[in-house]
């Protein structure tokens, strides 16, 4: 597995939208993301600690 992820990847990990990401970026909420000119990626570390930090446990 590449360790960055395409937004469409990020999306399909996620269960989410590639519009719904996009969004989030603007917003500055979601999971922390890397651009190399207008190439936005994710790394795959920071989708699971995403995920994890946001898993909400029941008492």
């Amino acid at each position: 597995m590449a360790e960055l992820a395409t937004p469409k990847e990020a999306a399909e990990y996620l269960r989410t939208t590639v519009g719904k990401l996009a969004n989030d970026r603007h917003l500055g909420v979601g999971p922390p993301y890397v651009k190399f000119g207008r190439k936005v990626l994710y790394p795959w570390k920071s989708l699971r600690t995403f995920v994890e930090e946001h898993t909400i446990r029941s008492l």
